[in-house]
């Protein structure tokens, strides 16, 4: 018997007024794959990352996550699905007035009590430090544990972001252009930090981006995204030993 998708987007149509923006967008991704999603601007990309986790309503179709139907999520069962999908954005959505470590943890907040996340702010635990500490030694950024993140270069922001979205031990990540805000160099590496990071831990990782030689070069399966809905599809290099040499360009090894 075949193994269930750990994602399923069946017919997906999301409108915004009279705007059609996915008209009948299908896509399947299978547990611990990597895929890129690439389009032009305005073809709908982030809007079906957004579909997936619930932050925008479908006028149809279906998204299935691990089995659950999103569309018909509310409350605290919503909130239990997003805590365990992980985003990456090219905007990162850090808070620059907190320590790293601090933007680190905000990816257990789907977990802890409102008390608990203040009581973090104010008294850390030694267990919750060595959390954070644990996260940033995996994208390599353990010594600026207690920096001040405004004072943090944007690739190493972005790392940040990885690091927190790893927090949530999630099944599913997506990245939205985690890379567009990035030089060529850094671009490279943080691609292949994330998608080295994905096949070590077993997450299915789905991303948006505008190079398809990156894709290409990083990931497993390649979708363009057109007119609303998924009209190509092609592999990609992302072998085994290719991501995970991958790891090693991203860590300085290679």
């Amino acid at each position: 018997m075949p193994e269930r998708p750990l994602l399923e987007i069946c017919d997906l149509v999301v409108r915004y007024g009279p705007h059609t923006v996915l008209n009948g967008a299908s896509l399947k991704a299978s547990r611990a794959e990597r895929i890129a999603l690439l389009g032009p601007s305005g073809s709908g990309k982030t809007t079906l990352l957004r579909s997936i986790n619930g932050f925008v309503p479908a006028a149809c179709g279906s998204v299935r996550v691990d089995g659950v139907e999103v569309t018909s999520l509310r409350g605290q069962h919503l909130r239990a699905l997003r805590s365990r999908v992980g985003v990456v954005s090219q905007r990162h959505d850090l808070i620059e007035m907190l320590l790293a470590y601090q933007n680190v943890m905000a990816g257990a907040l789907g977990r802890w009590s409102n008390w608990r996340a203040l009581r973090f702010l104010l008294y850390p635990r030694a267990s919750e430090l060595e959390e954070a500490r644990s996260a940033l030694r995996r994208v390599d950024l353990e010594h600026k544990l207690r920096a001040r993140t405004a004072r943090l270069s944007g690739g190493e922001h972005q790392r940040i972001a990885i690091a927190r979205a790893l927090v949530q031990n999630p099944l599913l990540l997506l990245a939205d252009e985690p890379i567009a805000s990035l030089d060529p160099e850094l671009s490279e590496q943080t691609l292949a930090l994330l998608c080295g990071l994905a096949h070590e831990s077993g997450v299915t990782l789905i991303c948006t981006l505008h190079q398809p030689l990156l894709a290409e070069r990083f990931f497993d399966r390649i979708l363009e995204l057109r007119n609303g809905r998924i009209e190509a599809e092609r592999n990609g290099n992302g072998s085994r030993a290719g991501r995970e040499s991958g790891l090693a360009l991203a860590r300085g090894q290679a």
